[in-house]
């Protein structure tokens, strides 16, 4: 329950101000159909944080031990200075109209998704906590928090959130989590 909770938490506070953020605002305003945006979200997030979580069950598991912990505080540390700076979507919003709501939204979320902070913090998640299900579905709940909203709701929700406290808490949640692991390393 633990790696779910932290996965929900830590995923929902990073989308927060990210480009796929950013991205959401922009389909909701080109296609005005919520439905099949946040389900191109989903799908999205789902098969790119699956991968992801793979890929930390599967790291996590060939490096054991004090190296792993370094890695992953290291690594939790630097998506805490990563999350102090925002994002700016620098795709072509004419390209996603082709393909209607639901495949714009599937393709461009997913490969918005590709190296981003988020997908980066559920490989450190999926490796530090060493349980693929529970990280890969909070962090999939996080995504869904952060994004359903700004669909829903689009650009209006933007203006009214505190962008910048929320991404300072991010940072601090994901230097405690650095803070944490690597306390851990000496223990």
């Amino acid at each position: 329950m633990e790696a779910f909770l932290v996965s929900t938490m830590v995923v929902g506070l990073a989308e927060i101000g990210d480009k796929t953020q950013i991205l959401s605002m922009i389909l909701a305003a080109r296609f005005h159909r919520p439905l099949p945006i946040i389900f191109g979200i989903l799908f999205a997030t789902i098969a790119n944080h699956s991968a992801a979580g793979l890929a930390g069950t599967l790291f996590g598991s060939f490096l054991a031990g004090p190296w792993m912990r370094w890695v992953l505080g290291i690594s939790f540390l630097s998506v805490a200075v990563w999350a102090l700076f925002p994002d700016k979507y620098e795709g072509d919003a004419r390209a996603i109209s082709r393909a209607g709501a639901f495949m714009s939204t599937l393709v461009a979320f997913f490969l918005a998704e590709i190296g981003d902070k988020t997908q980066i913090a559920t490989v450190g998640l999926a490796a530090r906590f060493e349980q693929f299900d529970p990280v890969v579905a909070g962090t999939t709940l996080g995504m869904m928090l952060a994004n359903v909203p700004v669909v829903v709701i689009g650009d209006r929700l933007a203006g009214k959130l505190p962008v910048k406290a929320i991404r300072i808490t991010a940072a601090i949640v994901f230097a405690g989590l650095g803070v944490l692991t690597l306390a851990r390393v000496r223990a």
